[in-house]
Protein backbone atom coordinates (compact mmCIF):
# COMPACT_ATOMS: atom_id res chain seq x y z
CA UNK A 1 0.00 0.00 0.00
CA UNK A 2 3.03 2.31 0.32
CA UNK A 3 3.76 1.82 -2.89
CA UNK A 4 0.22 2.52 -4.37
CA UNK A 5 0.00 5.66 -1.85
CA UNK A 6 2.89 6.87 -3.50
CA UNK A 7 2.38 6.47 -7.09
CA UNK A 8 -0.72 7.93 -6.86
CA UNK A 9 0.23 11.03 -4.90
CA UNK A 10 -2.07 9.98 -1.91
CA UNK A 11 -1.61 9.51 2.08
CA UNK A 12 -2.14 6.30 3.29
CA UNK A 13 -5.49 7.51 4.86
CA UNK A 14 -7.16 8.54 1.49
CA UNK A 15 -6.33 5.26 0.34
CA UNK A 16 -7.42 3.54 3.33
CA UNK A 17 -10.64 5.20 3.48
CA UNK A 18 -11.64 4.75 -0.21
CA UNK A 19 -10.61 1.17 -0.06
CA UNK A 20 -13.69 0.74 2.51
CA UNK A 21 -15.81 2.97 0.82
CA UNK A 22 -15.47 1.08 -2.51
CA UNK A 23 -14.16 3.79 -4.11
CA UNK A 24 -10.49 3.56 -4.88
CA UNK A 25 -8.73 1.65 -7.10
CA UNK A 26 -9.34 -2.39 -6.82
CA UNK A 27 -7.11 -3.98 -4.65
CA UNK A 28 -7.08 -7.64 -2.95
CA UNK A 29 -5.33 -9.01 0.32
CA UNK A 30 -2.31 -11.29 0.15
CA UNK A 31 -0.68 -13.60 2.85
CA UNK A 32 -0.92 -14.86 5.85
CA UNK A 33 -1.15 -11.35 7.54
CA UNK A 34 -3.76 -10.02 4.95
CA UNK A 35 -1.53 -7.18 3.29
CA UNK A 36 -3.20 -5.01 0.77
CA UNK A 37 -2.10 -5.19 -2.07
CA UNK A 38 -2.58 -3.18 -5.52
CA UNK A 39 -1.48 -4.26 -9.10
CA UNK A 40 0.05 -1.48 -11.29
CA UNK A 41 -2.04 -2.51 -13.74
CA UNK A 42 -4.97 -1.54 -12.04
CA UNK A 43 -3.62 1.45 -10.62
CA UNK A 44 -3.06 2.39 -14.50
CA UNK A 45 -6.59 1.85 -15.32
CA UNK A 46 -8.15 3.35 -12.46
CA UNK A 47 -6.52 6.63 -13.09
CA UNK A 48 -7.72 6.12 -16.95
CA UNK A 49 -11.00 5.49 -15.68
CA UNK A 50 -10.77 8.75 -13.18
CA UNK A 51 -9.54 11.07 -15.77
CA UNK A 52 -12.72 9.79 -18.55
CA UNK A 53 -14.76 10.71 -15.44
CA UNK A 54 -13.34 14.45 -15.25
CA UNK A 55 -15.30 17.03 -17.68
CA UNK A 56 -11.80 19.12 -17.47
CA UNK A 57 -10.33 15.89 -18.80
CA UNK A 58 -12.84 14.54 -20.91
CA UNK A 59 -14.28 17.13 -23.34
CA UNK A 60 -17.65 15.42 -24.24
CA UNK A 61 -18.55 15.94 -20.54
CA UNK A 62 -17.93 19.33 -20.51
CA UNK A 63 -21.24 21.24 -19.74
CA UNK A 64 -19.86 24.53 -22.00
CA UNK A 65 -19.83 22.25 -25.30
CA UNK A 66 -23.54 21.20 -24.88
CA UNK A 67 -26.16 22.36 -27.27
CA UNK A 68 -28.43 24.86 -24.97
CA UNK A 69 -31.89 22.58 -24.05
CA UNK A 70 -35.16 23.89 -25.60
CA UNK A 71 -37.56 25.48 -23.22
CA UNK A 72 -40.53 23.66 -22.09
CA UNK A 73 -44.25 24.62 -23.15
CA UNK A 74 -45.01 24.93 -19.99
CA UNK A 75 -42.76 27.73 -19.57
CA UNK A 76 -43.31 30.13 -22.32
CA UNK A 77 -40.67 32.97 -23.24
CA UNK A 78 -41.97 36.32 -21.15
Amino acid sequence: MKDATGYLGLSPHTLYVWRHRRQGPPSFRMGPRGRVMYRLEALDAWIREQEQADSRSNTALNPLNARPEERSARFPRA
